[in-house]
């Protein structure tokens, strides 16, 4: 263990990001990346503000962003909030919110909310999946303290209806209900309609899936304005300026630019849904998912051959390797191209019978 390090940072399980290998090339289904590029005025927005302006500092409070977000979601723009990616505007609910408190979340789900606990000192609890490895509902009904769920639900793509959200928003009015809406746009509807109505719930998206810019890192609160000024303190008391020019701007351009994301998220559905009918005439067990990938586990074939005999032939999926999902892969949504490409490389390892 290095000697310099503090008790906090030792005692930190640090989060492990899908593998991005430089020592070839391979269809990459592992990081739940979007198949399809940027916009085309998403570029041509990068190309017009990689100028001179690069020496200033960008705007702090992202205002032209803000605006944009506003009037494609709805709601004022006070209660908006632009960071740097959603990992950071949840590290900044986390901060804000939570630490010091107790909060829940799904013992499956986005291994950053631990991370993030111990980070700022937060008693969590994970609660069990039910045995179809679903969430486990009733427990968030009756929480009594902060809550976070990602809807849908990561890694297992579960989507919970809105009315979910609300009841555990009224039922737990007192705390701040969390939902990480990365994967929203590719099956579900979003809970920012429902942020008028509830004070304690904030929503967090990301523009790393559906609008393609992972590389980019844009990233919102939606919420009550009383819990946007909770994340705007935070930010001002860690980094000011947490968005740079070309992002900003990146962000403006891919709002303009919804109809293109959403013939390309429709897309994404298409062959998810075809993908969760090949895999399961190949004989896996897939749980339903609204999410740009897909859960699945072999009946024969263990879940961990299979992720090392893919990534032999140059096809990545993700592994966890825990309970109690040790027996299931996550499969990225690609092109119709790479899913032809797993598809035709698990037909060589799977068992005939």
């Amino acid at each position: 263990m290095n000697k310099y390090l503090s008790n906090l940072a030792k005692g930190l399980e640090p989060y492990v990001p899908g593998e991005q290998p430089k020592d070839g090339i391979y269809v990459k289904l592992n990081t739940n990346e979007n198949p399809y590029p940027p916009a085309p005025e998403v570029f041509e927005a990068i190309k017009e503000n990689s100028n001179d302006n690069l020496r200033l500092y960008p705007d702090p409070e992202s205002r032209e962003l803000k605006a944009a977000a506003s009037k494609y979601y709805g709601v004022p723009e006070n209660m908006i909030f632009a960071g740097n990616g959603s990992d950071e505007v949840l590290a900044f609910a986390f901060a804000a919110f939570y630490a010091g408190k107790k909060i829940i979340f799904p013992e499956v789900t986005y291994s950053f909310y631990p991370v993030y606990s111990r980070l700022f000192d937060v008693d969590f609890s994970e609660i069990p999946m039910t045995d179809c490895i679903k969430v486990n509902r009733n427990e968030f009904r009756k929480a009594g303290c902060g809550i976070i769920v990602a809807n849908p639900n990561a890694p297992t793509g579960e989507l919970m209806d809105l009315d979910f959200i609300s009841e555990i928003a009224m039922k737990n009015r007192d705390d701040v209900v969390l939902v990480d809406e990365a994967y929203i746009d590719f099956g579900g509807d979003s809970a920012v309609g429902i942020t008028l109505e509830h004070e304690n719930l904030l929503v967090v998206q990301t523009f790393s899936k559906s609008r393609s810019l992972a590389g980019m890192r844009i990233g919102f609160g939606i919420g009550n304005q009383v819990l946007i000024d909770g994340l705007r303190r935070i930010k001002d008391s860690f980094n000011s300026y947490p968005l740079d020019r070309v992002a900003q701007a990146a962000g403006v351009a891919a709002f303009k630019a919804d109809g293109y994301y959403r013939e390309m998220s429709k897309m994404v559905i298409n062959t998810r849904i075809e993908s969760i009918r090949r895999l399961r005439e190949l004989n896996f067990n897939v749980l339903e998912s609204s999410a740009n990938f897909v859960f699945a586990s072999h009946k024969k074939m263990k879940a961990a051959d299979i992720y090392t005999e893919l990534k032999k032939r140059k096809v990545l999926v993700r592994y966890f390797g825990k309970e109690p999902i040790d027996n299931y892969i996550r499969i990225t949504i690609g092109t119709d191209g790479q899913m032809t490409k797993l598809f035709e490389e698990l037909e060589k390892i799977l068992p005939c019978c």
